[in-house]
């Protein structure tokens, strides 16, 4: 009866999906394992050390280029962080307080930065910064205002997923009981949309930090190059483990703020469905 229906129950998918996970996973395995070898091999093991990330002269925190590379993502990050979540919030806002065909159009150009390839963003990019407004130089100025209006689709999607969750009961039950619109928004619907607003900027830090393909058409010089440019520039030239010290950070921060992100908007939908059934 299995052949006749053989996807009834899940036989063999499991080990479709336990073969995805260890072909996707033992390759960051092998990488973040050898970061803590205690010899300059990346390829044999040598013993448990944790010199390639405080203690060599060559580690994440003695060397001052791997330090910088370090410094370079976060200021990034937390910058593209600051401008492209309140932007990305008000358009949320806008696009689900105004209906029409317009707004449609809208909503599916932030869309659009999903399905079109990110190298064409990034040369696109890169061309519009050098013939049209060369007054917008290379390096951290670039690539701030590159990625933060590449990022700011990911805070739309989230933040209207929670505006429609939410609902209009709560903001209309606010202007019932004699709150104007804006006192409507500024204390309750924002309140509510907190969870989404600190969901968002954890994913769009996350992201942020593991972004090649944009940053590095933006880049300048080694003065701004983030930790992927720096990976990449150095991975076929003999690199040390401290390289894979510097992933496995980056690796290990991106995969902390995706899980703050996650638990943070599933509490918050979760509180939303018990307040709505009460």
């Amino acid at each position: 009866m299995w052949l006749s229906n053989p996807w009834a129950r899940p036989r063999f998918l499991w080990i479709l999906a336990l073969g995805y996970v260890v072909w996707t996973l033992v390759p960051v395995g092998i990488a973040v394992l050898f970061s803590f070898n205690s010899g300059r091999s990346i390829a044999t093991w040598q013993g448990f050390s944790l010199r390639w990330y405080c203690c060599d002269v060559s580690s994440v925190w003695r060397d001052a280029e791997l330090r910088a590379t370090f410094v370079n993502t976060l200021r990034l990050g937390v910058l593209t962080v600051l401008i492209s979540v309140p932007l990305g919030v008000a358009f949320a806002l806008a696009v689900d307080r105004w209906r029409s065909k317009a707004s449609q159009g809208l909503n599916f150009l932030m869309l659009f930065a999903f399905v079109t390839p990110e190298i064409a963003i990034g040369i696109a990019l890169f061309l519009f910064f050098i013939h049209l407004v060369t007054f917008i130089h290379l390096g951290l100025p670039a690539q701030l205002l590159g990625l933060s209006m590449f990022e700011m689709a990911y805070v739309v999607i989230i933040v209207r997923a929670r505006l429609l969750s939410l609902g209009k009961e709560f903001e209309e039950a606010a202007m019932d009981l004699g709150a104007s619109p804006t006192q409507a928004l500024r204390l309750v619907t924002l309140p509510l949309l907190a969870p989404a607003i600190f969901a968002s900027a954890a994913i769009v830090l996350a992201v942020t930090i593991d972004d090649f393909v944009i940053a590095q058409q933006l880049n300048l010089d080694a003065s701004t190059q983030t930790i992927p440019i720096k990976i990449y520039g150095a991975a076929r030239s003999g690199p040390l483990p401290s390289l894979n010290a510097l992933a496995s950070i980056a690796l290990t921060l991106s995969t902390l703020l995706v899980g703050i992100a996650f638990l943070a908007y599933r509490q918050a939908s979760r509180s939303t469905r018990q307040a709505k059934v009460a």
